[in-house]
């Protein structure tokens, strides 16, 4: 009798504490959601950090300091990144350097593409971002060349670098040296110019269509089937004066006369 006693009054205690257990849960678990529900309100801009800002300094002069043959400048920008510009011909001794030193590891490229500023007198500028999962650090290297002068590819470097560098060929014009297979990667065959320098018109040289004909989609100079309109700001629905009709001129009132009511 005392034993089934005993185990009536642990068997209740035990319940009772996990019933405790139960609902101190269920209140955290609501505190929580309501801690998740409600608005964000901290920055999203990255926060300047002064320690890594001086370490991604003394890198950059690291680097500098072992290649100056190539780095002609190294800045850390407002945002923590650091960037490396290089002369043209130091693109595959400097991406090797940054990928095999110990105290780089940027094995990864995320990135590589072109800018054009026809006011230079090398008017494309070529980056490459380049990521180190080993410290998580990201770097920016940045090098120059023009129309005629070809770049070194890094595809023996970074195997990735094969469409990035196929695209910047066929949006800038930017030629690569050793690249094993420089083709148009995002226009047709036999496009004609490179859609993303500033000189390419908008409306392009050539447009496309589907021709009932010949059953295949041929390619045509551009006709802009409707002209550029000139729109009057009062009225942008009556285009040209010529068309519009003739306001009736009010009448002249003599000395004595009252002005006309309006309807």
């Amino acid at each position: 009798m005392a034993a089934s006693l005993v185990r009536f009054v642990r068997g209740g205690l035990g319940r009772s504490f996990n019933i405790g257990r139960s609902s101190c849960l269920l209140q955290q678990q609501q505190q929580h959601r309501r801690q998740s529900s409600t608005t964000e309100t901290s920055p999203t801009v990255r926060a300047k950090d002064a320690v890594t800002h001086n370490q991604l300094a003394v890198f950059g002069e690291y680097v500098a300091e072992i290649l100056p043959k190539y780095i002609q400048q190294v800045q850390v920008t407002c945002y923590n990144e650091l960037e490396v510009m290089i002369h043209p011909d130091g693109v595959v001794p400097v991406l090797t350097f940054l990928r095999d030193h110990t105290n780089a590891q940027f094995t990864n490229m995320t990135d590589l593409t072109a800018v054009d500023i026809p006011t230079r007198q090398n008017r494309f500028e070529i980056v490459y971002n380049l990521l180190s999962l080993r410290y998580n650090s990201r770097i920016r290297v940045k090098t120059y060349t023009d129309e005629l002068t070809p770049v070194d590819s890094a595809v023996p470097v970074h195997k990735v670098a094969n469409w990035y560098e196929r695209e910047v060929w066929d949006m800038y014009g930017v030629f690569f040296t050793g690249h094993p297979d420089l083709r148009r990667i995002l226009t047709d065959y036999g496009f004609e110019g490179h859609p993303f320098r500033k000189d390419f018109p908008l409306s392009g040289y050539v447009e496309v269509r589907y021709d009932d004909e010949v059953k295949r989609v041929v390619a045509e100079p551009v006709e802009l089937s409707q002209e550029f309109r000139k729109f009057d700001l009062n009225s942008p629905w009556e285009v040209f004066p010529a068309f519009r009709e003739p306001k009736e001129a009010a009448p002249k009132l003599e000395a004595g006369d009252k002005a006309p009511e309006k309807k």
